[in-house]
């Protein structure tokens, strides 16, 4: 999957651009608040409909614009052309057209475009809490097969209903709250543990995948691990549930569960979260990224955009030059605020201010 052309209008600093990209490695030059990033987050938004900046979407229009709108050719690896148009309202009314025709669902989005991103805030996914780790993990699942995010959601709607009804039963388990609640417990261990299941397995797959990059990044063996084992697998969501509904009702909350996992980090046998060094805890960031984008590219059979935001400023001059070294095949974007490292051999430079296009060059070649 390639994308060819992308078209911003009313998009963060955008007024109206066009860029045209190629197949593989475009840097994007410019100082902060200049528009680089806001391409980036343009390009990664169509493969899910989300800014990896976090941020709502009423905050991807421009000042004094109602609406925003991105468009972008694709060209995917058995010939297809696909044109994705997504308006962006201010007022939510939001729409996703892929060959003119409107989607119902964001959902059936996934799968025509997909990207794998690295931004600074992907730091922290280390050594914060869990939510994140969880996040990266179903994320990917959803690269994967669009199923995977159904039955995430499909998880957390039942989780949302659980815990509404636990509050409403105010600490006191009576007759009616506890049949209600045999039946959303049902519920949840049906879909709870296939969500588990299918983490279970990524995390499997992935971990060879996170080990290479780190061992790339880092030039030289360093044992990593990734592991996905929470306590109720090993009993059964059914059985885990029965044993903590008393402190659910207490609580009024749902205490175990796949929205409460964890994904363990270890670098040298140790706990990342707190053992690993900051060069380590930055690698091993990276390495999970370009794991899972290692993985979709052998799974899918075609490699996803690779967005690489702001990523030279964020490891040493070594690390820096083992990424360039070593950067997957594909589509990459990277964008940088200052001149590229001599490792660097970008197919396409373009340099941006105040939200235009200033120059072009093809010092690599365009493919």
């Amino acid at each position: 999957m390639v994308i060819r052309r992308i078209e911003l209008t009313d998009f963060r600093v955008y007024k109206h651009e066009v860029v045209e990209l190629n197949s593989g490695v475009t840097a994007i030059i410019g100082l902060n608040g200049q528009g680089k990033t806001s391409l980036a987050e343009a390009l990664s938004y169509l493969s899910n409909l989300k800014s990896f900046r976090g941020v709502p979407n009423d905050a991807l229009v421009r000042d004094g614009a109602d609406t925003a709108y991105i468009r972008a050719w694709i060209e995917h690896d058995d010939g297809r052309e696909i044109l994705v148009e997504a308006e962006i309202n201010r007022a939510g009314r939001n729409k996703v057209l892929v060959n003119k025709q409107r989607l119902a669902r964001v959902r059936d989005l996934l799968g025509v475009v997909r990207s794998t991103v690295f931004a600074p805030p992907d730091l922290e996914v280390v050594y914060k809490g869990p939510e994140g780790r969880r996040e990266l993990l179903d994320d990917a699942l959803a690269q994967l097969a669009p199923k995977n995010d159904s039955l995430r959601l499909e998880v957390d709607r039942i989780i949302r209903q659980r815990n509404t009804l636990l509050k409403q039963a105010n600490g006191k388990l009576t007759e009616e709250i506890e049949m209600t609640l045999d039946v959303w417990d049902a519920q949840l261990a049906e879909k709870g543990t296939r969500l588990g299941e299918a983490r279970a397995k990524l995390v499997a797959r992935l971990a060879p995948f996170v080990a290479e990059s780190y061992e790339l990044l880092a030039s030289s063996p360093t044992p990593i691990d990734v592991m996905y084992e929470p306590e109720w697998r090993k009993t059964g969501l059914p059985h885990a549930l029965a044993n903590a509904r008393s402190e659910d009702v207490r609580r009024a909350i749902t205490t175990v569960g796949p929205h409460r996992d964890d994904v363990v980090l270890q670098v040298k046998g140790m706990p990342a979260k707190s053992h690993a060094s900051q060069g380590e805890s930055r690698t091993l960031a990276l390495s999970l990224r370009l794991g899972i984008h290692r993985l979709v590219t052998e799974v899918v059979g075609a490699a996803p955009l690779l967005v690489l935001d702001d990523v030279l400023s964020e490891l040493d001059p070594q690390r820096c030059e083992a990424l360039l070294r070593h950067m997957p095949e594909g589509q990459v974007l990277l964008t940088t605020v200052q001149e590229l490292p001599e490792a660097a051999h970008p197919n396409t430079i373009i340099h941006i201010s105040g939200g235009s296009i200033t120059s072009t060059s093809h010092p690599g070649g365009d493919t």
